[in-house]
């Protein structure tokens, strides 16, 4: 498993990390074992960066972690996790100090630690990111011990672009893959420049790049990909990376004769994301042990070659990019 620097935390982890949303809840049916075998899987294949949030599962995922670390000897993975979602309404004057403080104290609970290696800000509002006193507060709980580093967790570009010219964000979490390729035109520049740790989420387009997923394809009523089908409940450009599903389902296809023999769609999707050295590390979800293992191999394959790049940028052109490219 190959390493990366995040940012300004300085930490070396894992440029595959592991995403816990589907041990939380919102997937289908995934049941606490098999996150629990899923997730050390992942450790025992080189993972040290896992990444969750308070309102996965309402805690569970954070749970699963802490249930996991916690009979696990050795140096522990770095554990970053969101707090913002829990407000109800998610609005922006909900980020306060004081709010945020109460979910911090929550994952601490939940997670059965006494520091927070990073806390990401969960989507929020776009107005949020004009408030400075939001990252002031962040900055006093850094100095508490509450948490070691903050970041973001982002929704469009241009919220990354603003999050970065607060001195102590130290990460932005975006949405980066061959369906959503705009990060890379100026946002992952100025993330080197100001040395932020990416973190790119939604990797596979919800399972789409996996090239497992077809138009006969049937989710449970509790898989966002069927309930959040058109943004019913959050941000639709988490579900299928916001792509028309028939139209990406025509995209796979293309992509589909490009991936090299003896590696999986998921795999060669995730090399991808890691040519680019902007991207700290990239974090795939897992429902069990083969998936868990088979991202991680993804870090050991070769740099895809020029002519690759460019046919998978044509993709895009040709049929993503006019309904994705403006709006995140």
């Amino acid at each position: 498993m190959k390493t990366r620097t995040l940012g300004r935390t300085g930490a070396t982890i894992s440029e595959i990390g592991f995403g816990a949303w589907q041990i939380g809840g919102a997937w289908g049916d995934v049941s606490e074992e098999d996150g629990k075998r899923a997730l050390n899987a992942a450790l025992d294949a080189g993972v040290t960066l896992i990444d969750t949030a308070d309102v996965y599962g309402d805690g569970r995922s954070e749970k699963i972690i802490a249930s996991v670390l916690k009979e696990r000897s050795g140096d522990k993975p770095f554990v970053a996790t969101k707090a913002g979602r829990r407000l109800n309404p998610h609005v922006a004057d909900g980020y306060t100090g004081a709010n945020i403080e109460a979910f911090i104290d929550r994952s601490l609970s939940n997670l059965d630690v006494e520091t927070l290696d990073l806390v990401q800000l969960h989507c929020p509002p776009t107005d949020v990111y004009y408030r400075p006193e939001m990252f002031g507060a962040l900055d006093d709980l850094v100095t508490k011990g509450k948490i070691r580093a903050y970041g973001v967790s982002v929704e469009r570009v241009e919220e990354a672009l603003k999050a970065v010219e607060y001195p102590g964000v130290a990460t932005i979490q975006i949405i980066y893959n061959i369906f959503r390729q705009r990060p890379q035109d100026l946002f992952f520049e100025e993330a080197i420049k100001k040395n932020v740790g990416v973190i790119v989420r939604v990797p596979l387009a919800s399972g789409l790049l996996s090239g497992k997923i077809t138009s006969e394809t049937k989710f449970a009523d509790d898989d966002h990909r069927k309930f959040n089908r058109h943004g019913e409940f959050f941000d639709v450009g988490e579900t299928f990376a916001g792509v028309p599903f028939d139209l990406a389902l025509e995209a796979v296809e293309q992509v589909r004769p490009l991936v090299q023999e003896g590696v999986t769609m998921a795999q060669f999707a995730l090399a991808w994301i890691l040519q680019s050295k902007a991207v700290s590390a990239v974090i795939p979800g897992a429902r069990n042990e083969t998936q868990a293992r088979g991202n991680a191999a993804a870090s050991d394959i070769a740099a895809l070659p020029p002519e690759t790049m460019q046919a998978l940028a044509d993709v895009y052109q040709r049929l993503i990019k006019a309904h994705v490219h403006q709006k995140w």
